[in-house]
């Protein structure tokens, strides 16, 4: 061998092989449990060492000692079955996303919001391209290809985090790893951290219960999946939800005991023949065949917002999803724009949307800190137009509060109070009254 670097290479590669061998003649009905797979990669990582000393022995080179050993073990097991040196970062609470632009340059940026640069991800962009490939290979529900053929992968850590790595058109291969934190999955977490008040929140999980079809808007990064999360474990554990995800986010799954009757899709690309793509727009269409109670959709981004809206117009009231705007208006706008990419005409769009959409929920950011921005009622089409209502408007540097006056159509209202919702919460502040 070269090299420790060289060595520690070739035992990881071995070891991910043989595993990914062992796996694929394992009974698909009775699979590896998490912790019988780490013990067996143990015994393949110690078998392999074992082997490498009887043929430093056989050819007269002095072998490992028993602490380079265990390092050596350690590393490769960290490299199998995670990330490894991005994995200390991975594991970090209060790290929100990694940046790696290269092997060596690094950067973590902290759930404050502070950015600050990491340790090299691996000795060479080989490796880490290497380290990142056999990650792909295991991880997930379904093998991965990452390579100059399939140059963009995504993939879901076994912790929930979401990786993005493209190669061979970025110069050096480029990695973002994106933490969700799953404690926030409930509306009063979200008061706790000042994105909505007390107030507001009995507002939206009454509109939940009420069966009201939301639209979570915001910019990147302001807290959409998160609120998506915490509105759909509102939602009554005898529904059947089914969420449609370009990548899996919102976590679901992690939430049996609220969502006992759940199912997750995730949007598939074509393979390297060109065959096997499943869009979103297929996805969603799809679900409306397995019975759902509530459709959602983790981010309209195309077409997918015709099969979106007849899901919210045609019986699956409740149904949510998210959208990329600047304002609750501005949500609008972005709605309008899809539809026209999906061939509807202006008018027809407007009628679609004010149909289906009730609320449209808006995320920013207000000095440093996400917050509810605004609420905003969708009324009716008028001509080219659609009439809206702002029921919560911005306020200062904290969450979003009532607009003054009668700002909500009295049908809404009278389901949100049927929904146990205490209307003496849109009163407004006392200056208002």
């Amino acid at each position: 061998m070269s090299g420790d670097v060289d060595l520690r290479g070739l035992l990881h590669r071995t070891v991910a092989e043989k595993l990914s061998e062992h796996l694929r003649t394992v009974d698909g009905d009775d699979p590896l449990s998490p912790d019988d797979e780490r013990a067996l990669t143990r015994s393949l990582i110690s078998k392999e060492l074992a082997r490498f000393a009887e043929e430093a022995y056989r050819t007269g080179q002095t072998p490992l000692d028993a602490a380079t050993e265990s390092e050596l073990a350690e590393a490769v097991f960290d490299r199998v079955h995670g990330l490894g040196r991005l994995q200390p970062y991975i594991d970090d609470p209060d790290v929100s996303n990694i940046h790696v632009n290269g092997h060596d340059n690094v950067w973590l940026v902290y759930r404050d919001g502070t950015k600050v640069r990491g340790e090299p991800a691996a000795d060479s962009d080989r490796a880490l391209i290497d380290m990142v490939a056999t990650a792909a290979r295991r991880i997930g529900r379904a093998e991965k290809r990452w390579d100059h053929v399939s140059w963009e992968l995504h993939l879901q850590l076994p912790g929930g985090e979401r990786l993005h790595a493209v190669m061979g058109l970025t110069g050096r291969p480029a990695i973002t790893i994106r933490r969700h934190d799953f404690g926030i999955f409930r509306l009063k977490h979200l008061v706790d951290l000042g994105v909505i008040d007390d107030g507001l929140a009995a507002f939206l999980a009454a509109a939940v219960r009420a069966k009201l079809n939301l639209i979570v808007a915001g910019g990147t990064n302001t807290g959409k999946t998160t609120m998506l999360r915490c509105l759909l474990n509102e939602v009554p554990a005898d529904e059947r939800v089914i969420t449609v995800e370009d990548n899996l986010e919102i976590g679901l799954d992690r939430f049996v005991d609220l969502h006992p009757d759940q199912v997750m899709w995730e949007r598939r690309g074509a393979n390297i023949e060109g065959r096997g793509e499943a869009s979103l727009a297929d996805c969603v269409r799809a679900t409306l065949r397995q019975n759902p109670d509530r459709v959602i959709v983790g981010e309209i981004r195309g077409v997918e917002v015709v099969d979106m809206l007849r899901a919210m117009s045609q019986g699956n009231d409740g149904s949510m999803s998210s959208i990329h705007a600047d304002s609750s208006k501005g949500a609008i706008v972005r709605l309008g724009m899809y539809t026209a990419e999906a061939g509807l005409d202006e008018e027809t769009s407007n009628k679609w949307i004010a149909n289906a959409v009730d609320l449209i929920v808006h995320l920013g950011w207000v000095d440093d800190t996400r917050r509810v921005t605004s609420v905003r009622e969708v009324l009716e089409a008028e001509e080219r137009q659609i009439a809206t209502n702002e029921i919560y408007r911005p306020a200062g540097t904290g969450p979003a509060v009532p607009a003054p006056g009668p700002t909500i159509r009295n049908d809404t209202l009278a389901r949100l109070v049927a929904a146990g919702f205490d209307a003496t919460h849109l009163t407004g502040p006392t200056e208002w009254r």
